[in-house]
């Protein structure tokens, strides 16, 4: 006689039979067509079975019969367990919690993400979907059919040619394909090309307008280098000048280099901490108590739980927090002096803009005192000078 799931779950009970007649009363048991299961001999009167609880209150009769007892071992199946809850009340509601805090919580959008924007802002597209409801903290049952919010997405940001919305778990991803626009040619009114910086000129080529300077010419700040105003005092015609001139500029710039560079190691020492992230609050489980490192970095890793497509605000961080050792590496007063001079270059050339360089460098003064090399250089620079001046009528 085998037990049937549905027994199991209504409960059963493993009882210890004794008797003289325990053949009769397992015979009378199975014309009652009780459930029973592993039955099995522990004495020469003395026997243990399980029998489902139903049958277990119609046993009475069949013990008088046979002059039988039992006693019950074990206790197993949903109506006891409901009853150890209803013992532990605090327990089973925090179970029941738990499962409706899980389904809440994954009822509730915690992020929307834009992905496809290069030149819409995604303040503005986030700003189009709360409008249309959905944003952060959004119950997922009130948010519109994905295509209709599209559609209503699209109509509210004319400069897209296509919005896509998809759910995802917690997640709602908006996708933007943005429409082309052709780029509007500048409006440009009639100007000169001046010098933005007193240099000495190197080359100079005007595509529209009459140039005022030659090569090798020294011009100063706001010299007409490409005239806009064409012809005489009679036959005057005023133009957008443009073209490009370049000239040698000098620059005398201050730096300092320390005389030792400080870089870190990893000593192999290292901590673990362990977090619980529910949404965007996290719980230390392990780890800890204070570092005790006077350097370290911190490297977090974090999962988060996931269900086929469907994203959980539930995870963990493994963090791990290594000790670093600062290493002090003394610098040669020459290499120092060459990084100085290479760092002065860099910042000129960065100021100076693209298509410039360095025609010569030199270092006019230079001392050391506090762990520090101090320099003063003289560079000349080949760079772009020309800058637009409107023509005033």
């Amino acid at each position: 006689m085998k037990s049937s799931y549905l027994d199991r779950l209504r409960g059963f009970v493993a009882i210890e039979v004794k008797g003289a007649r325990l053949e009769t009363l397992l015979n009378l048991m199975t014309e009652k067509r009780m459930s029973v299961w592993d039955i099995r001999y522990s004495g020469e009167q003395k026997a243990e079975l399980c029998i489902s609880i139903r049958d277990f209150f119609a046993l009475r009769p069949l013990l008088k019969q046979t002059g039988s007892r039992t006693r019950i071992k074990a206790r197993h199946g949903l109506p006891f367990w409901l009853g150890q809850m209803g013992k532990r009340k605090f327990f089973a509601v925090g179970i029941v919690g738990f499962i409706v805090g899980m389904y809440l919580l994954s009822s509730v959008v915690w992020q929307v993400r834009v992905e496809g924007n290069e030149l819409l802002a995604t303040e503005q597209i986030l700003q189009a979907a709360k409008q249309e409801g959905v944003y952060k903290l959004q119950w997922k049952f009130r948010l519109k059919d994905p295509d209709e919010l599209s559609r209503q997405l699209q109509s509210r940001l004319p400069t897209t040619a296509w919005v896509g919305v998809q759910v995802r778990g917690t997640n709602v991803i908006i996708k933007v394909v943005e429409a082309t626009v052709p780029d509007k040619p500048p409006l440009m009114n009639p100007r000169h090309l001046v010098a933005s910086k007193s240099a000495l000129v190197t080359e100079i080529f005007a595509e529209k307008g009459r140039p005022l300077v030659k090569t090798n010419a020294y011009v100063r700040k706001g010299d007409i280098l490409i005239s806009g105003i064409l012809g005489d005092e009679v036959n005057k015609q005023t133009v957008v000048a443009s073209g490009r001139v370049k000239g040698l500029v000098w620059y005398k710039p201050t730096v300092e280099v320390p005389l030792s560079l400080q870089y870190k190691t990893y000593t192999g020492e290292s901590r673990k901490r362990f977090y619980l992230v529910f949404g965007t609050r996290a719980v230390q489980l392990t780890g800890y108590g204070g570092i005790t490192y006077e350097h370290y970095e911190t490297i977090p890793e974090r999962k988060t739980l996931q269900w086929r497509n469907f994203v959980l605000p539930f995870g963990w961080i493994n963090e791990k927090v290594m000790e670093v050792s600062i290493v002090d590496q003394p610098v040669d007063p020459k290499e120092a002096s060459a990084i100085g001079m290479e760092q002065a270059a860099s910042e000129i050339l960065t100021a100076a803009g693209k298509d410039s360089r360095v025609v010569s460098q030199k270092i006019l003064h230079e001392k050391a005192e506090n762990g520090k090399v101090y320099m003063e250089v003289l560079l000349e620079v080949e760079e772009q000078i020309a800058v637009e001046q409107p023509i005033v009528p």
